[in-house]
Order: structure tokens, then sequence, then C-alpha cells
């Protein structure tokens, strides 16, 4: 059996993403993937079982390096306000350096095997999370809600200032740049929302 070789598999990543971010989950196959990694296809099947087995472990990677890049700097005892502000930088760090990431994210989220990959966010990363909002509600900082009711008011908003950004324009607009002035007011409505 041969080895597995990082910088192969990088690359085998990286050309899965753009394939399927270009293409889309029907054009995606293991056949056209070993073409553009310039691998033989019998050198996917060292790393992964088959194609569903690839796009988890590949979306596994991205989101847990999303959430590892999101957390950076983040402790359960910080006050809420400044812990989501933090988080929003973050993830915005990431949405803009990672941009081809999120959208391979975005295009496998509903397919039945994210739920893998939803499961091992929460198992590595809920504990902190939890922590911080329980924190937060303890010290009278954050309203209790329930968590998609919490989640769409404390990331929906930053979520749509991106894809305004990544889109050049908006509803309202012809020409639209994400700033810093547009993001912190847009911060400072979210945590007056979620308030008590």
């Amino acid at each position: 059996m041969r080895t597995r070789d990082v910088n192969k598999e990088n690359i085998i990543q990286e050309k899965a993403i753009e394939m399927i971010v270009k293409e889309g989950l029907d054009g995606f196959s293991m056949q056209k993937l070993a073409k553009a990694a310039n691998v033989s296809p019998a050198t996917l099947y060292i790393y992964y079982k088959d194609r569903d087995d690839l796009i988890t472990q590949i979306a596994t990677t991205v989101s847990h390096r999303l959430m590892e890049t999101s957390l950076k700097g983040m402790h359960p005892k910080m006050s809420f306000a400044d812990g989501l502000e933090l988080q929003w930088k973050n993830r915005m760090e990431f949405f803009f350096k990672h941009p081809l990431d999120v959208e391979f994210i975005e295009q496998i989220r509903y397919m039945p095997t994210y739920d893998s990959v939803r499961d091992s966010i929460r198992q590595n990363f809920g504990d902190v999370l939890g922590r911080f909002v329980h924190n937060a509600i303890n010290r009278g900082e954050l309203q209790p809600l329930p968590f998609e009711v919490y989640w769409s008011i404390a990331f929906a908003p930053l979520y749509q200032l991106i894809k305004f950004h990544a889109q050049g324009s908006s509803p309202a607009s012809e020409k639209f740049s994400i700033n810093d002035d547009i993001v912190n007011q847009t911060l400072q409505l979210v945590i007056k929302a979620l308030k008590p």
C-alpha cells in the first residue's frame, strides 16, 4: 500500500473545492478530480473511500478551520459584546481569505453527509460557544433564546453584509463594499437586539 503524500492530498482537496464551487455537485466526479489534480484515479482511493467520503472529509476540514479561526482569541468569560465582536472580526477574516472554502460549504451544506460535519463541529466547538453564551446570559448581557433565534440574530446580518460585499452590490446600491463603519453599526444593532 502506498503512503499518503500531504502535498498531493492538499492539491486534491484544493481542486475538489474549486470544481464543486465552479461546476456544482452534479458535475463532480472522482474521475474528473483525478484529471484536474493530475493524479491517477487510484490515488484518490488512498485518501478517500468514495466521492461522499471525500466531500465529507474536506467539508469537515474546512469547517474546523472556519471554527478555529472564528474562536481565535475567544474565551468563555469574555463580555458578550467583546466576544461577539471578536467572532465577527475572525469570521470576516476567514471569509475574505478563503472565499472558495465558504462557497464550497454553502454548496454541500444540504447534503445528507453534512450531518456528520455538523456533529463534528458541535462536538469540537460547542463547549466553548455554549459556555460563552451561558456566561453572558448569567451576567445579564444576553437574553435566553432558542439557539436558532440567537444564531440568526447574531450572525445572519454579518453574513448578509459579506454577501453584498462579494456581489459588489446590494438591493439599494449598485456598488457596495464592506467597511468598518457599516460592520460596527450593524454589530451594535445586533448586540442591542440580543440584550435583555
